[in-house]
């Protein structure tokens, strides 16, 4: 089982926008296959963004909340492999998972070319945005649609995991104005 199952759940989103509402909310609901994949590859959106973060972030707050997720989302998806193979799932490409991707890019491409306070004011800000709006697909889309009981779980624990990630982002927003 998993201990921090949100970091899963919050790299399913990081750094993504619309696309995966709208993705998520077509008429077809995702499958668990592709819940999975969606959980795993934002997994690794969000370990690389945290890793940009550890890089160009002068903040120590900022740098900190980076280093939170890096460790929750690595341990996450180690963890997440073990439940697929577990459940004998494939976890299955898909135009959410395709979604994060390229908008990860795009968003880490932006922030590149940041630095200083600026980069950390945007990392910061885009995380809380995000946050908030992940939270909202887990519990009308995500949650809903996992079929198997063990994902369902899941998903639950890490929502309550992640709004608690999403209260950090706050914070740390606030201390940088």
């Amino acid at each position: 089982m998993f201990t921090r199952p949100s970091a899963a759940i919050a790299a399913a989103f990081l750094l993504s926008s619309p696309a995966l509402l709208q993705s998520a909310g077509a008429a077809d609901k995702p499958t668990d296959p592709q819940i999975a994949h969606i959980a795993y590859t934002a997994g690794v959106i969000d370990i690389n963004a945290a890793r940009q973060a550890q890089k160009k972030a002068k903040n120590k707050d900022v740098k900190a909340f980076a280093e939170d997720m890096l460790r929750d989302h690595e341990a996450v998806n180690q963890q997440a492999l073990a439940l697929v193979k577990k459940l004998n799932v494939t976890p299955e490409d898909n135009d959410t998972s395709k979604a994060l991707s390229k908008q990860a890019s795009d968003k880490l491409a932006e922030l590149d070319k940041l630095s200083g306070a600026a980069f950390d004011k945007a990392y910061v800000a885009n995380e809380v945005a995000f946050h908030k709006q992940v939270n909202g697909v887990l519990e009308t889309q995500l949650i809903p649609a996992a079929g198997n009981a063990e994902l369902k779980s899941l998903l639950q624990t890490g929502l309550k995991i992640f709004q608690g990630h999403q209260q950090h982002a706050e914070h740390v927003a606030t201390e940088l104005k």
